[in-house]
């Protein structure tokens, strides 16, 4: 016999798990909680199981709960899909699109980005979401994005993949630093130097740290940022250099008096920037599209070199 389960029971069931409140998960359902408390009944009652438990610090979610809420999570994403897939077989290159995209790109990319998918697509609702790497993909994972400017590589199996371009580091010195005298630095030029990088989670940190790793360069420990501009600035106090992606450079240039900056001579160390997107989404043919807009649009970026078009790689 059909348990007759809903799409919105499963909603409320993961919204308890997440927030262990009911009172929480129905304000993040945008419910009353009796309604949500009454939906949760319901299911327990249909399913013949208790799926939490209240007491008073809360709420415990039951070893049933839990298998439950693992499926329900993958349902409710299959769902979103398919409703996206839907939207699109029908109304190709409107709604809403949710982009994300990281702080190292977001300032100095999004001025070129935004006006050319405004004119392009004029019937997007262009919605921007500037967060990093990880919380980006779990948002992309959940429905809550539909598609992703930051940089590669990324793994995942639901994943689609379009590569743009290649961006180019420079290196900013303070005023008066052996290093400031030469044209182009070489990645060798680097080595025994104290170089300040971003904070954990960054994925340009860890571009940084390769380039730091094949130099013989070593990070400065004691002192890390959040931003660019805060590099910049420690820079501009002489507690070391730091590597920047050229886009930024420009934006960056009112901040950069007593800072030098150059460019590193060949091999140019680089980072790979592109688009992904859930594999499920109907939405690939109008994301190859961005894709290929954005590569003509951002060519003359300083620091951009775009990549061939291609098919998007999982």
């Amino acid at each position: 016999m059909a348990l007759q389960m809903t799409l919105r029971q499963l909603e409320y069931a993961v919204a308890v798990a997440d927030h262990l409140h009911f009172r929480r998960a129905a304000e993040a359902c945008h419910v009353s909680q009796p309604a949500l408390s009454n939906q949760l009944a319901e299911l327990e009652q249909r399913l013949g199981c208790q799926l939490f438990e209240r007491n008073a610090g809360g709420v415990v979610v039951t070893a049933n709960g839990a298998r439950l809420v693992a499926s329900a999570r993958r349902v409710l994403e299959e769902a979103t899909s398919l409703e996206a897939l839907a939207h699109h077989m029908s109304q190709p290159f409107s709604g809403a699109l949710r982009l994300g995209t990281i702080p190292t790109m977001a300032p100095y990319l999004l001025p070129h980005v935004i006006p050319a998918l405004r004119e392009a697509f004029p019937d997007f609702d262009l919605i921007v979401h500037e967060e990093q790497t990880q919380a980006l993909l779990e948002k992309l994972r959940i429905g809550e994005a539909e598609l992703l400017f930051l940089a590669l590589p990324l793994q995942g199996e639901h994943l689609r993949l379009d590569p743009l371009f290649e961006e180019e580091f420079a290196v900013a010195l303070p005023a008066g630093h052996p290093l400031a005298i030469l044209e182009t630095i070489r990645v060798e030029d680097l080595q025994s130097q104290e170089v300040l990088l971003l904070d954990d989670g960054h994925c340009f940190r860890d571009h940084a740290l390769e380039v730091c790793r094949l130099a013989g360069a070593r990070e400065r420990t004691d002192v890390r940022a959040t931003h660019l501009e805060t590099l910049v600035e420690l820079v501009r106090s002489g507690l070391g250099i730091t590597l920047l992606p050229q886009s930024s450079v420009p934006v960056l240039r009112s901040r950069l008096q007593s800072v030098v900056v150059r460019s590193f001579a060949d091999p140019v160390p680089t980072r790979e920037l592109g688009l992904a997107w859930r594999r499920a989404s109907g939405g690939g043919d109008e994301y190859l599209a961005i894709g290929e807009l954005l590569r003509q649009r951002l060519a003359q970026v300083e620091g951009l070199r775009p990549l061939p078009s291609s098919t998007a790689r999982e």
